[in-house]
């Protein structure tokens, strides 16, 4: 599990990279440039680790690209101590952002493989999130609801009702939205029964399933 100072430069590049695309978030900023990216992927990818590209990591699934990280983190507007829940924790990648940002994760997989390796792996990087889940994240994780913020990591059909029910007032669910490409979906909470919706363009994601495997 090694991390080097090379390792460093390449993420110093990659953040020039995201404010270049607009960016702006310096805590976002900063969370990516001390996340070694490299350990959450297969060592094969490692040279590729800082580019700003998506890859596999098994199971049929990506990590995202840096970009899309750092773009749905930005959205939510992160807080320290906000309760965050995260459907699809996939490599783990999004949810070190997140812990980085100085939030309680609650995260749900609903991939076998990937909920064990990444949950071994979270220990050995020091990433405490408060919850990892091998569940169905289109039901969300009501026991542990309200949230200040949700974020979802794969391209929904429909927002999933339980998750704006688990949202709490004033709080900002962000979902890419859309079959074969997504819009980046902005819900803010206003009341019990109002949310207003802001797009922010094409995104592409793997589809978010119901269910657990």
């Amino acid at each position: 599990m090694k991390d080097t100072a090379k390792h460093q430069g390449l993420r110093n590049q990659l953040v020039t990279t995201l404010e270049q695309k607009g960016i702006t978030d310096r805590a976002v900023l900063d969370a990516i440039k001390k996340i070694p990216r490299h350990l959450f992927l297969n060592s094969s990818f490692e040279d590729f680790a800082y580019q700003d590209k998506a890859f596999p990591i098994g199971a049929g699934q990506t990590i995202s690209q840096p970009y899309t990280v750092a773009f749905q983190s930005q959205l939510l507007e992160v807080k320290k101590d906000h309760k965050v829940l995260e459907i699809g924790t996939g490599s783990g990648y999004q949810t070190a952002v997140l812990f980085a940002l100085g939030a309680k994760v609650y995260t749900v997989e609903r991939q076998s493989e990937l909920f064990k390796t990444t949950s071994n792996l979270f220990p050995k990087l020091n990433i405490r999130p408060k919850h990892v889940t091998f569940g169905d994240g289109y039901k969300g994780l009501p026991n542990f609801a309200p949230f200040d913020s949700i974020i979802v990591t794969a391209g929904a059909p429909f927002i999933p009702q339980p998750l704006m029910a688990q949202l709490k007032i004033g709080g900002r669910l962000v979902i890419p939205l859309g079959e074969d490409v997504q819009i980046m979906t902005l819900l803010i909470r206003k009341n019990e029964t109002q949310f207003e919706k802001h797009e922010f363009g094409e995104f592409r994601f793997v589809p978010l399933l119901e269910d657990k495997n």
